[in-house]
This record gives C-alpha cells, structure tokens and sequence, in this order.
C-alpha cells in the first residue's frame, strides 16, 4: 500500500485523500459530496469530498453544540 496523501485543491473547494496510485474501477457515493474511489476488486484507493469547508464546519458546530449541551445539562 502506497502513504496516503491528503490534497485540497482550494479554488474548487475539494478534498481528495489517495490512498493508492492504483486505477479507479468504480465509486461508491457514501453520502451527498462524499464518494469512495475503488480499485477494480472493490479495494477502497481514495476518497473524495466536496466542499469540505462546509462540512467540516457544520461537523465541529455540531460537535461543540453537543458538548454544550451535555455541560449545561450537569
């Protein structure tokens, strides 16, 4: 297995974790603007996001509203 490698291309707002060199067979959408990249025997090489910066701050929101929530009901 080849080092992972993290890339964020900016202007279009896409983060693609490669996971191997290996040839896209397929994809599977794991849910809207994520999609896991394929070998050609099924073996995730990569993964894709569009629009991380959204959904990584809506993730930490989320998160820290859960946390609140849990400290104020103590």
């Amino acid at each position: 297995m080849n080092k992972p490698n993290l890339m964020y291309f900016e202007q279009d707002d896409v983060l693609h974790l490669i996971i191997s060199d290996e040839p896209e067979g397929g994809s599977v959408e794991l849910r809207p603007n994520i999609t896991a990249e394929l070998n050609e025997k099924g073996e995730l090489i990569g993964i894709e996001i569009l629009n991380p910066s959204a959904f990584i701050r809506d993730w930490v929101l989320e998160s820290a509203q859960a946390k609140m929530l849990q400290f104020a009901g103590t």
